[in-house]
């Protein structure tokens, strides 16, 4: 015995609620359907020895599965990770430490909190730091020979690169009359594609059999792109040194008709074609008597445009390394589209004075992304094992003034 103005209002109901639901479905599967068979712009699979640390799905979001090799065993497939970033996190780090989450230090617990900002304006001592130039071999050095292969998939509109190995390197680590290989590859003019290889330990002669397929990019504008690879050794105490270049004008090379196999000789580094990873602004002070290290992220300045705007999302991540274990990690927060950010974040660090000289600082500039990969912008390393004259220099003066605030500008390393 219901009204017929209470059913009506029901019956009402039910198809407004009915038609919502229908246009809801309706419209999530059409974006589905489109994001299918969408291609995007740009985007690359990496190959491993055969195996794909990325998915063959094209989507925004990538996830990154992390390959992890044993001596003795199969490949390993972990959790989601960041191989760009996780390299760059462990630089200081020896092949002692653990592969889950950082190793532990019983004889010095260390706490990090966020401090007091500083004022921009607040008057601390100005610095400034000479830019250090890559480490590169004497010319009468061969530099060796680097083999890789160019191929074009043509249904993908992928241009397919696989570095294999390279031969005769020099000696880079006196101590093991050897070195840690790895090469970092960039297409040229855009510098949007930049990819790199794993490290392999103690080589002069590598295998690294990777291939990197960069998708979007059309068969006619290969004859205007140029492969850029930059072959380095790895250096876990500062930055690491440059080996050589190698630059193969595409304009040279067709694919059309299948695999081309290139060998090029490993020629010095043209130091006036570095590009430049900015400056990063520190303060650092030490309280003996509450054995505290108090450092602070001042403000970066003429940081690369890592965006296709033209701008990055900067923030920096502060590792504290006692020997060659890190203890302690923080990071500021991001700094929206700029490339001159001002951060004025501090972190305190309790740090017994017998251990200062044991103790490093490393600052990664890092820039953020929110459907990629975050890249590392650049490296400051503070401390035991600074890679600088001027950081060196900038530690000392923290250490012989104590309760004194000492700011410097510094350049970044490449990672």
């Amino acid at each position: 015995d219901v009204s017929p103005v209470v059913a009506g209002l029901i019956g009402a109901t039910v198809l407004v609620v009915s038609v919502s639901v229908t246009v809801f479905v309706w419209t999530c599967c059409h974006q589905q359907a489109e994001k299918k068979h969408k291609t995007p712009p740009y985007k690359f699979i990496h190959m491993l020895k055969g195996i794909s640390i990325y998915p063959e799905t094209l989507s925004n979001k990538k996830k990154i599965n992390r390959i992890r090799r044993d001596k003795n065993g199969p490949a390993k497939e972990g959790g989601r990770g960041n191989l760009l970033l996780e390299a760059a996190e462990s630089g200081l780090m020896g092949p002692e430490k653990a592969p889950d989450g950082p190793p532990r230090v019983e004889q010095l617990p260390i706490k990090a909190d966020y401090g007091d900002e500083l004022s921009p304006d607040q008057s601390l001592t100005p610095g400034g730091s000479k830019t250090s130039s890559p480490s590169s071999p004497g010319d009468d050095v061969m530099l060796g020979d680097l083999t890789f292969s160019v191929d074009y998939n043509f249904p993908k509109k992928a241009l397919v690169v696989t570095i294999q190995e390279a031969h005769g390197l020099p000696v880079m680590d006196e101590h093991t009359h050897s070195s840690d290989p790895y090469i970092k590859m960039t297409i040229l003019p855009d510098k949007r594609h930049r990819v790199k290889t794993r490290v392999l330990r103690k080589t002069l002669e590598p295998v690294f059999d990777e291939t990197f397929t960069f998708y979007g990019i059309p068969y006619s504008q290969l004859q205007d792109l140029v492969l850029h690879f930059l072959v380095l050794s790895f250096d876990r105490f500062s930055r690491d040194d440059v080996i050589g270049e190698v630059m193969v004008p595409l304009a040279g090379v067709d694919p059309s008709t299948g695999k081309v196999q290139l060998t090029r000789e490993i020629l010095k580094r043209n130091i006036q074609k570095c590009i430049s990873r900015g400056e990063l602004q520190v303060s650092l002070s030490y309280q003996p008597v509450a054995q505290r290290m108090t450092v602070v992220v001042l403000k970066a300045r003429h940081l690369p445009k890592m965006d296709i705007t033209g701008l990055s999302d900067p923030y920096v991540k502060v590792n504290v390394y006692y020997g060659r274990k890190r203890i302690a990690k923080k990071k500021t927060h991001v700094k929206k589209c700029t490339l001159n950010p001002i951060f004025n974040e501090s972190f305190i660090y309790d740090i017994p004075v017998d251990l200062l000289p044991d103790i490093s600082i490393e600052f990664l500039v890092i820039d953020f992304d929110r459907t990629t990969k975050n890249e590392v912008v650049g490296r400051l390393i503070l401390g035991a094992h600074s890679g600088s004259a001027a950081g060196a220099e900038h530690w000392r003066q923290v250490c012989d003034s104590p309760r004194k605030a000492v700011a410097k500008w510094h350049s970044l390393s490449e990672y």
